[in-house]
This record gives C-alpha cells, structure tokens and sequence, in this order.
C-alpha cells in the first residue's frame, strides 16, 4: 500500500488502517512501529 503526504498525514492514515484492518488498538508503541517502518517514495515516481 503508497499513502502519500506529510509524515504526520501518513502515520495518522496508516494507524487508522491498521486498527480497522487489522485490529490493532491505537498506542505510542504501535505508532512508533509504524514511523519506522515508513520509507520515502523515490522523486522519479511523481516525475
């Protein structure tokens, strides 16, 4: 799954995916796991 945006938006959307998903419940550790796990999209995808 791409979700785009700011790392804030990103983290947000992908906690939401994960609890109404997958249910995970919503905690610091989770969405640390998940800020770590983001990557940077390459800038020749969006050329």
């Amino acid at each position: 799954m791409t979700i785009a945006g700011t790392e804030e938006e990103v983290l947000t959307l992908a906690t939401r995916h994960a609890i109404e998903e997958h249910g995970h419940t919503d905690t610091p550790e989770l969405r640390e796991q998940l800020r770590q796990a983001l990557v940077n999209e390459p800038a020749e995808v969006h050329a």
